[in-house]
């Protein structure tokens, strides 16, 4: 499994990115796709999560209302469109595997099976 991510960059408070994660290499048939971040000096923390079978959503608490993440299927392609940046929310986003028939969305690193490279948002005040 291979995936990669893309859509960073620099913004000011009150913007918005679109950030997009490309899978390949899925041939499960039940999965969750998420995304992290890490800030410097931080560890890396669970922003959102969308389950491939039934499209549940989860997000933190820092995100909700302003973050969210979305499919495509015939891409295998997954996005998290965030708006109303704010400073804090600049940091390195991973999206991330879990391959799971479970029904609850996962939210630790520890939980998902692979890594993508990782994109820079930086968000100015």
């Amino acid at each position: 499994v291979q995936l990669q991510a893309s859509g960073g960059g620099l913004e000011q408070a009150g913007g918005s990115l679109r950030l997009s994660c490309v899978a390949s290499g899925l041939t499960f048939r039940s999965y969750t796709m998420a995304w992290f971040r890490q800030a410097p000096g931080k560890e890396r923390e669970f922003v959102a999560a969308i389950k491939w079978g039934d499209i549940t959503t989860y997000y933190s608490d820092s995100v909700k209302g302003r973050f969210t993440i979305s499919r495509d299927n015939a891409k295998n392609t997954v996005y998290l469109q965030m708006n109303s940046l704010k400073p804090e929310d600049t940091a390195v986003y991973y999206c991330a595997v879990r391959i799971s028939t479970g029904v609850t969305i996962r939210t630790r690193v520890s939980e998902y099976n692979y890594w993508g490279q990782g994109t820079q948002v930086t968000v100015s005040s």
